[in-house]
């Protein structure tokens, strides 16, 4: 998936051979051991190949092969999560700069480390969206409110479930834009087509959105999703209050970023397991609490950096100069 964003904007992508050794079995792991070494090797030749003057790493064993093999080069950390990662971890050895999403992160980090809060980076012209152009762009009804339901890029089974499993209640209380992922986008046709014509209108499905993900997010009242980092960036972006559904099976990163959030007052936090029996009455209050909506709205919007990817890319360059 990566690859194909990459190459829509533009730029040369090359994959690197990686695997992670945390948490492996001893069967495994001298497989991985091995994609690592060959990761370092293929690292190595691309290093030559393009002569870099500052890396750019934002975790993952992926990046591991990169470091060891660019250790004199100048280099950027970005930590995209509240609680960074085993491989985050490390990689900051390596690291001149630490770019931050929130100030939460620090405690994770040597004191002697150099850290700098940019907030969570989002992508050019995804808030160019007007309320009013956005629900019009998506077809959705001005004077009702709408509740946006994604999961991520691949979308998220146990969140489709939930909405498919209570969607003529949800469609009572809302307009539901529910982007489900590809995976599901059967299940939700067919949910779709065994509803009646009125709650059917209020129906808005589809498997993914790029570029009228700002459209979907603008337009919306409430949102329930997972607690990926990428919540940390968006959400506050728009201001948009969230019911938080953390994956279960990501270690607690997920965990951590909605009580960050729900800790805040910017959103409110279900578990995966308890989904299907609390989303109708969990939306039903907040649709039926402005005061609550409208203080949710202000909270998420207090930890929005909109200028985060422009901060990132000056320590970049900073970085340059000085290797320059």
């Amino acid at each position: 998936m990566e690859a194909k964003l990459v190459e829509r904007a533009g730029v040369p992508f090359e994959a690197i051979p990686a695997a992670g050794v945390h948490g492996v079995g001893l069967e495994q792991l001298p497989r991985n051991l091995g994609q690592l070494r060959r990761g370092y090797s293929a690292s190595r030749r691309i290093l030559r190949q393009f002569e870099p003057d500052v890396l750019f790493f934002t975790g993952g064993y992926v990046a591991a092969p990169m470091a060891l093999a660019g250790w004199k080069i100048p280099t950027l950390l970005y930590v995209p999560d509240i609680e960074p990662g085993l491989a985050l971890k490390t990689l900051a050895r390596f690291a001149d700069c630490i770019a931050l999403t929130a100030e939460d992160s620090r405690k994770y980090f040597s004191p002697r480390a150099q850290t700098v809060l940019t907030g969570y980076p989002t992508r050019s012209g995804l808030s160019n969206w007007t309320r009013k152009d956005a629900r019009k762009k998506l077809r959705l009804d001005d004077d009702l409110p709408v509740l946006l339901v994604f999961g991520g890029s691949k979308g998220a089974r146990s969140i489709n479930t939930a909405v498919l499993d209570n969607l003529p209640a949800l469609l009572e209380l809302a307009q539901v834009l529910h982007i489900s992922g590809e995976l599901d986008w059967p299940n939700v046709q067919t949910a779709r087509q065994n509803l009646s014509k009125i709650p059917a209108a209020r129906y808005h499905a589809f498997p993914y959105l790029h570029e009228e993900m700002g459209a979907a997010l603008a337009a919306a009242d409430l949102a329930v999703t997972r607690a990926g980092a990428s919540t940390l960036g968006e959400l506050p972006l728009f201001g948009l209050p969230a019911i938080l559904v953390p994956y279960p099976h990501a270690w607690r990163y997920q965990k951590v970023n909605a009580d960050y959030l729900a800790g805040r007052g910017a959103a409110v936090t279900i578990e995966n397991a308890q989904l299907s029996k609390k989303i109708i009455p969990t939306v039903n209050d907040l649709f039926n609490n402005p005061a609550k909506m409208k203080s949710m709205h202000a909270a998420m919007k207090r930890l929005s950096h909109p200028q985060a990817a422009a901060q990132i890319g000056r320590q970049l360059l900073a970085l340059a100069g000085e290797r320059r």
